[in-house]
């Protein structure tokens, strides 16, 4: 079928407009050019509430939304990691995604601001990410948040940091998470899969821009060995949280999400896979631009329900 239409058109808008690539410019240039991001064109759905605050972070404090879709109390909790290469992007960004996911899935979803590399490379934003989990915990009561019914999911390096909390949990008994949804994760430091090749340009994300995220990430070669900076390095994934693993067609990153839901299987960790035909890497965010971005919306939130044993 190739690239679907609407999405040929999309990246031709982005060509046209000169943006350099993320290596070409200061980091300061690259953050200031996402704030023309579509997705800050699209509106926003009312729910029952959007609230807004700071927590504190192992070394900062973090901004973290919450997106209540109802006044119903003892409701699931998705900790959402945003993407966008451990460097880049913000929460505004995902708000139009969040809120719809919120509405159609019934449950709260709290965003983190997590700090960002190159100034705050890893562990930094995995470990503002696992606090962020934790605060969940702390305060699943005051929240609304039903305790047995937490997960936690992103897109992207979001994924990444998703699949490496959820590992962590496992490993420190935090707590039995309920599930993780992993959006076209980055998993693997070493793209030497096909994907990676195949569609190494003309797709948005390109496999030059992903290697130079992970050097932002990850600068210190010893840390490419670590599992929860890259998940692909763990022996076993045996007792991670259920999964959901969302990839698509036309991105460097599909194998690495195949790959991955391979060894949860293998290792008897009960998970779903979709792969969204025509589509490419961002298209999360590409609500108002391509109709996939609503339907993966409301597969997230079926899929979540499906995994708690709630009806939709």
């Amino acid at each position: 079928m190739g690239v679907k239409p609407e999405i040929k058109d999309h990246l031709a808008q982005r060509a046209s407009n000169g943006l350099p690539e993320v290596w070409q410019a200061p980091v300061s240039e690259i953050r200031k050019n996402t704030h023309s991001h579509i997705a800050l064109k699209q509106p926003l759905i009312d729910i029952h509430e959007v609230r807004q605050l700071s927590i504190s972070g192992p070394t900062s404090q973090l901004p973290v939304r919450i997106y209540r879709p109802t006044d119903e109390k003892n409701l699931p909790a998705l900790v959402y990691f945003h993407g966008g290469g451990w460097v880049l992007n913000f929460l505004d960004i995902f708000e139009p995604s969040l809120r719809k996911i919120a509405k159609h899935g019934n449950f709260i979803i709290i965003a983190v601001e997590y700090q960002k590399a190159p100034e705050k490379s890893y562990p930094v934003p995995f470990d503002d990410c696992y606090e962020a989990l934790k605060w969940t915990i702390d305060n699943a009561v005051s929240l609304g948040i039903d305790p047995l019914s937490i997960g936690v999911g992103g897109d992207s390096a979001g994924g990444n940091l998703a699949a490496a909390v959820a590992i962590k949990v496992r490993d420190e008994k935090l707590i039995n998470l309920a599930f993780q949804l992993l959006i076209y994760p980055c998993i693997e430091i070493n793209m030497d899969y096909k994907s990676a090749t195949d569609f190494a340009e003309g797709y948005g994300l390109t496999t030059k821009s992903m290697n130079w995220f992970w050097d932002q990430y990850l600068p210190d070669k010893k840390d490419h060995n670590d599992v929860y900076a890259v998940p692909a390095r763990a022996k076993t994934l045996k007792g991670v949280a259920p999964a959901i693993v969302i990839t698509a067609e036309f991105d460097p990153l599909t194998d690495d999400g195949r790959n991955y839901f391979r060894r949860l299987n293998e290792d008897a960790v009960a998970s779903i896979y979709k792969e969204y035909a025509g589509q490419i890497h961002g298209f999360f965010n590409l609500g108002g631009v391509t109709e996939d971005a609503d339907l993966l919306y409301l597969d997230i939130a079926r899929e979540i329900n499906a995994i708690l044993g709630r009806g939709n």
